[in-house]
């Protein structure tokens, strides 16, 4: 009987879903953090009588055929990248992209990893870093004697420095964007890193076309809809009931079916 095969393909199926729509609420505060949505696709088809073949008894064309499907897979999880609100943390470090584009990170390794948490702070040798340690590009440092910090929207950093009146200007903040931005890879830790579905970084100063602009003292939030997430949640645990209700008939006609004699 097909009916439990199927069945049982439903039932992993929105059990992956209920694991997704879980993370996106376990992440409802997470700095940054955009929403996934799992995808699913039907299964391949058993062709009992295919669509437009001739009858048999006629040499008519067959108008529907007859076609059993043997389920759902899981296609994809696919990341929502939608601006999230912007939080004011009054934090001169904290710096919130208003717009396209994400932050780039050094990784210890030398590798480049992305982000648009931008709750960062310095390092013992005044360099601008992640909560982690991991240097923001391109390693701006911070004079031990500055007195105050400011990052414009485009990115510039100054400081004014004591016994100077005019800013000094310390380096310029630049953006990154991916042709497509679903296709990064989550490493945790608010990064994310380059892959051959994400297409070749681009890089840019903020408030360029097609880049964002910098809002120092904010963060941008998470831009999870808890009410959306909890809808689906209701739908995700109906849907795997149902599925689970298709099994149990089945087997309660299989054991028709056995003590038939």
């Amino acid at each position: 009987m097909r009916a439990l095969s199927i069945a049982a393909t439903g039932m992993l199926a929105q059990q992956m879903n209920v694991e997704v729509i879980a993370n996106n609420l376990a992440n409802m505060n997470t700095t940054a953090y955009k929403m996934q949505r799992a995808e699913f696709q039907d299964l391949l088809y058993q062709n009992i009588e295919r669509p437009g073949a001739a009858s048999a008894d006629t040499g008519a064309v067959l108008p529907a055929g007859i076609q059993i499907g043997v389920g759902v897979r899981t296609a994809a999880t696919y990341r929502i990248t939608g601006q999230g609100n912007l939080a004011t943390t009054s934090n001169p470090y904290d710096l919130a992209i208003n717009g396209k584009g994400y932050f780039h990170i050094q990784m210890p390794d030398g590798t480049d990893a992305y982000t648009r948490a931008g709750s960062f702070a310095l390092s013992p040798d005044g360099q601008i870093v992640t909560d982690k340690g991991y240097v923001v590009a391109p390693g701006i440092a911070i004079p031990q004697d500055a007195t105050a910090v400011t990052i414009n929207a485009q990115g510039q950093v100054q400081a004014q420095v004591a016994g100077q009146n005019a800013p000094q200007t310390l380096g310029q903040l630049e953006l990154a964007r991916f042709p497509n931005e679903g296709g990064l890879q989550a490493n945790g830790d608010n990064l994310y890193t380059e892959t051959p579905a994400s297409g070749a970084v681009l890089t840019g100063l903020p408030g360029s076309t097609g880049y964002g602009t910098l809002q120092q003292g904010f963060l941008e939030t998470s831009n999870v809809n808890a009410v959306q997430e909890i809808t689906d949640l209701i739908s995700a645990q109906r849907a795997y009931e149902m599925n689970s209700k298709v099994i149990s008939a089945a087997d309660q006609m299989l054991q028709i079916t056995s003590k038939m004699s």
